[in-house]
């Protein structure tokens, strides 16, 4: 029964962190424990491709992008284009709602959105600006967003990676050429996430870049 509740407790303290450092404690285990260190690796790297369902979430979370072919979202924190329909329907989407970024993508921002509850993740907990609500991780930022029955987190590319294992839904507007960039989306695993809605956007001579807004919903196991 020690050695169960022994290993529970240090799988909780590293399922949050990296293997390289799970190793480290190994090495240093006393050696009363040297016998619980292959098991211990084990349910760590088990404990790590667990999904993560455990938290208080909306139903509906939403990851609201724009990629272009080659991923890129963005450069210098800054946009790479300016398409007006899509900022609209970006602002039409989220308006009402809670919107969860990285700390960057707030200060990309001139100010914290209106008629939108801004939340900031970052691991700095005194970071402050007016209008904002922040918290350290990507989960603890769904739990303030809970009872938003459509929650969207708007980036940046370590936001939407970390959220892609919470979301329900994409709304994505993929612009149809490539960028140099250096902050991009996340491959969306078609085995994951099923498209189910597309609506195309020609260039025209007051916009020159064509676009497409697709949604995709994850894939239920």
């Amino acid at each position: 029964m020690v050695e169960r509740v022994y290993l529970a407790s240090k799988i909780l303290q590293f399922k949050k962190r990296k293997r390289k450092t799970l190793l480290k404690f190994l090495i240093e285990t006393p050696l009363e424990h040297q016998t619980l260190n292959k098991n211990l690796l084990e349910a760590a790297d088990e404990v790590a491709l667990m999904p993560k369902s455990t938290i208080k979430q909306s139903p509906n979370v939403t990851i609201i992008a724009a990629a272009a072919e080659n991923e890129a979202l963005g450069k210098d924190n800054d946009l790479l284009w300016h398409i007006r329909e899509d900022l609209q329907r970006f602002k039409n989407l989220t308006c009402g709602h809670a919107i969860i970024m990285g700390r960057k993508t707030f200060e990309s921002l001139p100010k914290a959105l209106p008629n939108r509850t801004n939340i900031v993740v970052s691991r700095n907990q005194n970071y402050a600006a007016p209008g904002i609500i922040l918290c350290p991780s990507i989960e603890a930022a769904l739990e303030y967003a809970k009872e938003d029955p459509q929650p969207f987190v708007i980036g940046g590319g370590q936001i939407y990676k970390q959220a892609l294992a919470y979301a329900q839904t994409i709304e994505l507007t993929r612009v149809h050429q490539s960028f140099e960039a250096d902050t991009f989306f996340p491959k969306i695993d078609s085995s994951q996430w099923e498209e189910v809605h597309r609506e195309a956007h020609p260039k025209t001579p007051e916009q020159p870049l064509a676009y497409t807004y697709i949604t995709y919903k994850k894939i239920p196991f």
